[in-house]
């Protein structure tokens, strides 16, 4: 009883510290897309998307899932009549790149930079989309979508978009502490009965491999299962518990900028009609050797700065 009474303090505190941010956020940019903004945007882009082999139009979806979340860019892309070259085009950068808003926020939270999260994901979208355009001669057939939840519902007047606002933002939250909460109780439980002693034995190998610390693995999970923004409360608490050192902290954020939610991220794109598991292993094999050579030329960098130490420490 003591353990879930702890876990749920934990849960909630985490859940308010998390909501402050998500709140206000989703709230704003949920009214903005009642708004031309963001047609005037992807108007705006609409001329550099030949660049990457997508059409003027492709800028919408790509626009409303950075801005909104993946389902509003699903919902978008289910309006444009594309080839699977095209669709899956736009599968991968917005796997890389959505949410920014929301995630980025989380992610200064952390600790992280918001610079570096938007150069990574970005970075990441529009090389990926330039090597699938340059390296893959087929997809040339058009898409066949199947079901999906599409875009928002068609609201009108000022009170009535505010109002989807608040509704949007506040189902959120909700959303957020109905994982949150009883994850920490599990954390928690995990923690005083040293479950996660375990779980960092276990995921060792695959950390050692990417060039951190094993006390990171706790982070590491709940990104890759839940994602960086329903994530974040087991990420916050597990770096401030397990003593994650900075540098850790931005490689397994890198990590997860480009490999997050695994499971849930890439089945959503099923009904577009695209191969979804080359969608996988270009985020996996991304994550992996992006976060690899990183964490090489990090230490490579700590290693000189100390040789400069110790040879300034000698000539003194």
């Amino acid at each position: 009883m003591g353990i879930m009474k702890r876990g749920l303090r934990v849960g909630v505190q985490t859940t308010w510290t998390l909501g402050k941010i998500i709140f206000p956020i989703t709230l704003i940019i949920t009214i903005l897309g009642y708004t031309p903004l963001l047609g005037m945007l992807a108007n705006g882009l609409a001329p550099f998307m030949g660049a990457i082999g997508l059409p003027g139009e492709a800028a919408i979806p790509l626009v409303l899932g950075n801005v909104l979340n993946l389902y509003a860019g699903i919902g978008a892309i289910l309006t444009l009549d594309l080839t699977v070259k095209e669709v899956f085009i736009l599968a991968v950068m917005l796997s890389f790149s959505h949410n920014v808003f929301v995630e980025s926020a989380v992610a200064a939270k952390l600790g992280i930079r918001m610079s570096i999260v938007l150069i990574v994901r970005f970075g990441l979208a529009l090389s990926s989309a330039l090597a699938i355009h340059l390296l893959w001669s087929g997809g040339q057939e058009r898409a066949e979508y199947g079901l999906v939840a599409t875009g928002q519902e068609p609201v009108s007047g000022w009170l009535a978009i505010v109002g989807k606002g608040f509704e949007t933002a506040a189902f959120g939250i909700l959303q957020m502490a109905a994982i949150v909460i009883p994850l920490m109780v599990i954390v928690q439980w995990m923690k005083e009965k040293n479950g996660l002693n375990r779980l960092s034995n276990w995921m060792a190998p695959f950390t050692r491999l990417l060039g951190i610390d094993k006390n990171t693995s706790t982070t590491l999970a709940s990104g890759l299962t839940i994602g960086l923004a329903f994530g974040a409360g087991v990420m916050i608490q597990a770096a401030k518990e397990d003593g994650v050192k900075k540098k850790d902290l931005y490689l397994v954020f890198i990590f997860l900028v480009a490999c997050h939610a695994v499971v849930e991220d890439t089945l959503i794109f099923i009904p577009l009609g695209i191969p979804v598991w080359p969608l996988l292993l270009i985020r996996l094999t991304t994550a992996i050797l992006l976060t690899m050579v990183i964490a090489a030329v990090w230490k490579q960098m700590e290693r000189n700065n100390l040789l400069k130490r110790k040879e300034s420490t000698y000539e003194h």
